[in-house]
């Protein structure tokens, strides 16, 4: 049997696997981008493959495609969307600009698949052609546009939001459980007045929840499509008529609201709503971030630092310090969050750099974005689950911190004034007695004056 086939494209002969659903321009594109190993998630191509159905039923109904060639592509599409034929879609995420490599190895796989269907075999193109029958009616520049309003909002609502909402529900509840546990503040990294544990992390919750909701807001700016604008948005080789039906279909296939771009042309030129969604992704990665190490601040230790809360160990931290265990999952969101910050970075840059009608950097913008969802998505899910969920307090070391705690001298102020309160707290430090100690040697109120208010359960 043949290891290959000839086929062609506008350019001339290529060699394509013999087993290969790709076609010429895939082909090429592997040859030619072999920049970095990483492709685009494949939760873009099943997307992507949901608008080519899409299409495919809407240019049937406006009379332009024959019910047979779209059964066997919507049969093609399905097939995609279902997860099967990921090896087939391996096309570099750096790649020719604007995202014509990814649709042509859409195009290609969905025409070959689609001509077995019809008991033909893969190549004949007489049969169904990637260009003129799975691209009908459509450009890269309309499409891959749509794709990645497809699969971002798809994998925000469906992936992302649902992780931050375990988050946010894991926060809430060790702020009730920790609502009684009186600790020390701190600002500055210095001692600071009391608190509770629980008022701690019901301010990492509300933080949480409000990230959230950004992200929602932002995640519905991608409803918004330009599908059916082709080229540079004039529509050409298009109709009104099919734009209007190929958006139905797609609601009817995502059960999802997309609707109309206002402006094609704005949505096409310009990647305000990457931008949006790309920047709320970036603000609670920042937010996480801080979470994470906050919570390696109150971990650390376990004999010469705070050590207020003790984590769910995971693993051995150290190859030659015995007993050593680390944050080891704050580390790990620590530097997807880091990861996030650096991908929108990119997305900036690939969005402000984009020229007239088209942003020839789509393909990096997308897989950016992807990459920041799925890397959030997983990393909170793990924060969660293998750390958050499994916080407990350091009692111990939260109630000798506290009885130490020289900040207490703050609630002497309305009594004896700010001035001698900070005497009598350098005199604690440098004698190393606490706030009470030396007020008692210092007679400036009684013992059962004192007793009430340096109580650290008065303060919080």
């Amino acid at each position: 049997m043949a290891r290959y086939r000839i086929e062609r494209d506008s350019l001339g002969k290529v060699s394509v696997p013999a087993d290969a659903y790709y076609g010429p321009q895939t082909q090429r594109a592997l040859s030619n981008f072999n920049a970095s190993g990483l492709s685009i998630n494949h939760r873009f191509i099943e997307s992507y493959a949901m608008l080519k159905k899409a299409a495919a039923i809407a240019n049937m109904k406006v009379g332009k495609l024959d019910k047979k060639r779209c059964n066997a592509i919507c049969k093609a599409c399905d097939e995609i969307i279902s997860g099967k034929f990921k090896d087939q879609f391996t096309v570099d995420a750096f790649q020719a600009g604007a995202g014509t490599s990814v649709n042509m190895n859409l195009n290609e796989v969905i025409a070959n698949r689609a001509i077995e269907h019809l008991g033909a075999k893969k190549g004949d193109y007489k049969v169904i052609n990637p260009n003129d029958h799975v691209n009908m009616s459509q450009s890269t520049n309309d499409t891959f546009h749509t794709a990645v309003h497809i699969a971002t909002y798809l994998y925000v609502i469906n992936g992302l939001v649902p992780s931050i909402n375990k988050l946010e529900r894991s926060l809430y509840s060790k702020s009730k459980q920790f609502s009684k546990v009186v600790k020390i503040g701190r600002t500055h990294l210095q001692d600071a007045v009391p608190m509770t544990l629980g008022e701690e992390f019901s301010g990492y919750a509300a933080a949480v929840s409000k990230t959230r909701q950004s992200m929602q807001n932002a995640a519905r700016e991608m409803l918004e499509i330009p599908l059916g604008g082709t080229a540079v948005g004039t529509m050409i080789n298009a109709s009104e008529e099919y734009s209007k039906a190929a958006i139905a279909q797609l609601n009817k296939i995502t059960k999802c609201n997309f609707k109309r771009s206002k402006n094609r042309f704005a949505s096409q030129q310009n990647q305000v709503s990457e931008l949006i969604l790309a920047d709320s992704i970036k603000e609670n990665a920042v937010l996480i971030n801080k979470i994470a190490n906050d919570l390696r601040l109150l971990t650390s230790g376990p004999r010469a630092a705070i050590r207020e809360i003790l984590l769910p160990e995971v693993q051995p931290g150290s190859s030659i310090m015995p007993g050593k265990v680390n944050p080891s999952i704050p580390e790990m969101m620590n530097m997807i969050c880091m990861q996030v910050m650096g991908l929108n970075a990119s997305i900036t840059e690939g969005a402000s750099s984009g020229q007239l009608e088209l942003n020839t950097f789509m393909p990096m913008i997308a897989f950016n974005l992807m990459f920041s969802i799925q890397l959030m998505t997983n990393g909170i899910n793990i924060f969660t689950a293998r750390c958050v969920n499994g916080i407990t307090a350091d009692m111990y070391n939260i109630n000798k911190h506290l009885e130490e705690d020289l900040s207490l001298a703050t609630a002497l102020n309305p009594y004896i004034g700010y001035n001698k309160a900070a005497q009598i707290a350098k005199i604690a430090y440098a004698k190393n007695k606490t706030i009470k100690q030396v007020c008692l040697e210092m007679k400036v109120l009684d013992k059962k004056t004192l007793d009430k208010i340096l109580d650290p359960k008065n303060l919080v």
